[in-house]
């Protein structure tokens, strides 16, 4: 299958491949499939391991980009139990599906009104040097002074967290993306908006936003108050020389980032994507124990059968 994942509206969120049933499956044809797909992320579903089924597991999921594996990403784990449960999969218990990755146990949970949410994964924050932060700065075209705060970030997906100064800032930035290669670097872009802002979809001020937010009112697509998002977030990947429409891993990371810094509070809305075309929408909210959960809606677009 392929889902569409953090939007209710097909082909306006981030895609992943699902596939289902991959038990047997080698490494080098799992690998060889998502560089096939050319999606940011193709994963595979299989049995857990004995060790994870002994811990309440319902599956283990491999997920790849077409360079590599991943230990951990937030839109593969939502998208891949969307597919797991549309095809017939039953969870061991009522209330949660529990995914086996190379990061662990993830436990995922649905909201009354169908989002799919996962527990943040435990989160490796390190500080970043000047001298890390000066070529990176110079590929994303920023000054010195629009950088707020910077954080090394890895929740089995590393990610250099940028706060930014204002979020016509974040949706100005043009990348170098050869430069961004040239350093391995994997910038997770953000900036809040004020309290006050009640229109932020229709307040961004690139180009490419204010077309997107133009369509999207003649489409009736309008937010509520309740549905605006809090933060605009950017995912700008060196590897790949792309930008990643709507990224869990990384929203995960800087929920806990910026509301361990008290400059945020769940539950909260981000938005993503708008600068290549999409309207995702990441939501944010605190479970009953306190842990962080990421979740939103998923849409099946397209399945049928691979030969592999």
């Amino acid at each position: 299958m392929t889902v569409d994942v953090f939007t209710q509206t097909a082909l306006l969120g981030n895609p992943v491949a699902v596939v289902l049933q991959a038990d047997g499956l080698s490494d080098a044809q799992m690998q060889a499939f998502a560089r096939w797909t050319n999606l940011s992320e193709t994963t595979f579903v299989m049995q857990p391991s004995a060790e994870g089924k002994a811990a309440g597991a319902d599956y283990l999921l491999r997920i790849f980009t077409p360079a590599g594996e991943l230990a951990f990403a937030g839109h593969p784990t939502l998208g891949s139990c969307h597919a797991w449960l549309a095809q017939g999969g039953q969870p061991r218990k009522a209330d949660q599906v529990l995914q086996e990755c190379k990061k662990g146990l993830v436990p995922i949970t649905a909201s009354p009104q169908g989002a799919l949410f996962f527990e943040a994964p435990s989160l490796d924050s390190q500080e970043v040097s000047e001298a890390e932060l000066a070529p990176i700065l110079k590929a994303l075209g920023l000054e010195r002074d629009q950088l707020l705060m910077a954080r090394s970030l890895n929740n089995g997906s590393p990610w250099l967290g940028l706060l930014l100064d204002h979020t016509d800032t974040v949706l100005g930035v043009e990348p170098d993306f050869a430069a961004l290669q040239e350093l391995g670097a994997k910038a997770g872009l953000v900036a809040l908006y004020e309290a006050e802002d009640d229109a932020p979809l229709i307040g961004r001020s690139s180009r490419e936003a204010r077309a997107f937010a133009k369509q999207a009112a003649e489409a009736g697509q309008e937010k509520t108050s309740s549905e605006q998002p809090r933060m605009e977030v950017r995912a700008l990947i060196g590897e790949t020389t792309s930008e990643d429409p709507v990224t869990g891993s990384l929203n995960a990371a800087l929920a806990q980032w910026l509301t361990g810094e008290g400059l945020l509070q769940a539950p909260y809305i981000a938005a993503q994507g708008v600068c290549v075309g999409r309207d995702g929408q990441v939501h944010v909210q605190t479970s009953a124990d306190g842990k962080l959960k990421v979740g939103g809606h998923t849409v099946t677009v397209t399945s049928g059968t691979v030969l592999l």
